[in-house]
């Protein structure tokens, strides 16, 4: 094989991976938008369950995981992704206190902004300045844990 087809074997082994990337997260950020989980007054009213509970985002969270449980299933099976790499998807693990704190500060942050990360970037990228403000506190809240992560709580 000459350099020029090894270069440009490398070539589409790098852009093939980022091409298929920006395809995903393209569709994945449309399927956002088009829910309605770009919306924080959507998703406040889905949270709000004691006043005018809006339970449409109920439908699309049931929408993805039917989508999604025999996605997995397949994956798992496979082993590998479409590009031939190996599949290595999160092992189930014990549910502890770092888990139930997460989750009860993601839920807090949730509901407060009516933002989580994924919509949240997408909003952004759609220019919405609130979405900015929250996406800007989330990466301080992450820069906080990791100082908090290697400095008090690995003692």
């Amino acid at each position: 094989m000459s350099d020029t087809a090894v270069a440009r074997r490398a070539g589409i082994e790098v852009a093939a991976p980022a091409a298929l990337a920006f395809a995903v997260g393209l569709l994945a950020g449309l399927g956002l938008i088009l829910s309605g989980m770009t919306d924080p007054g959507k998703v406040i009213g889905f949270l709000d369950l004691a006043g005018l509970w809006d339970p449409s985002l109920a439908l699309v969270m049931g929408g993805a995981i039917a989508v999604a449980l025999p996605g997995f299933a397949w994956a798992r099976r496979r082993g590998r992704t479409w590009l031939g790499q190996p599949l290595t998807l999160p092992a189930a693990g014990r549910i502890d206190r770092r888990l139930v704190l997460g989750s009860l500060t993601f839920g807090a942050g949730w509901g407060l902004a009516g933002f989580c990360p994924g919509p949240a970037l997408v909003s952004v990228a759609a220019g919405q300045p609130k979405a900015a403000v929250f996406v800007l506190a989330m990466l301080a809240g992450m820069a906080v844990y990791e100082c908090l992560e290697s400095h008090v709580f690995s003692r």
